[in-house]
């Protein structure tokens, strides 16, 4: 069973945390996604839970030469999460790894100014916090996401995406308060897989969603 893009994705998601709580047992929740993927995902979760829909910024960190390939992550707020096993395999030095991070730094601080601009994250203390992606593979991402969230005090922290390995859906129920999955696959391979439409979100269609989300923003 795919999902036909992100949009039907996140309309089964919400569906399937509908499920596992009912609204008025959320404590004022805030709906943050991992941009760009998370977006579209995120959007129609927040407009079923009737709930505010911010970004969350946090980059993978890939192996040089091989972007695509995780080796750790690192969030807005400065948590960052490395696989050591990897680096050692790679022969990479704890020095060579902070500078790459430092280059998705960068970025992250570039999309932070695109998407939410002088708008602030708003509060999380005592508020449950419901973070979203299209999909995981290894979820170092989402791990340096949740980790940089939790010093943020929130009520509850809920990891949600339409798909999820077993491997990596167990280690972050290890982090994460709740996760909420509409699939976990054995046969995973890539989150593509379970798309028959899953083309690159772009910061202009980031910044569009959002504009259109400013009426589920939380009141002054």
């Amino acid at each position: 069973m795919r999902f036909r893009d992100r949009s039907e994705a996140g309309q089964r998601l919400a569906d399937r945390l509908l499920e596992h709580f009912e609204i008025g047992d959320l404590v004022r929740p805030l709906v943050l996604a991992l941009p760009r993927g998370g977006l579209p995902v995120a959007f129609e979760v927040a407009r079923r839970l009737h709930a505010p829909l911010e970004v969350f910024v946090a980059r993978k960190v890939g192996a040089p030469g091989h972007s695509e390939y995780g080796i750790g992550a690192v969030a807005e707020g400065g948590s960052v999460v490395a696989d050591p096993e990897l680096l050692r395999a790679l022969g990479m030095g704890r020095h060579r790894f902070e500078q790459l991070v430092e280059k998705e730094r960068e970025e992250i601080d570039r999309r932070v100014r695109s998407y939410r601009g002088d708008r602030a994250l708003p509060d999380l203390p005592g508020r449950d916090v419901v973070l979203v992606d299209d999909g995981l593979a290894t979820g170092v991402t989402a791990q340096a996401a949740l980790l940089d969230l939790r010093t943020r005090h929130p009520g509850r922290l809920i990891l949600t995406a339409p798909v999820c390995p077993p491997d990596t859906a167990e280690r972050l129920a290890r982090i994460a308060d709740e996760v909420v999955f509409d699939l976990v696959p054995t046969d995973f391979v890539a989150v593509g897989r379970w798309y028959r439409h899953f083309d690159q979100v772009t910061d202009a269609e980031v910044n569009d969603l959002l504009t259109r989300a400013a009426t589920f923003r939380d009141k002054p």
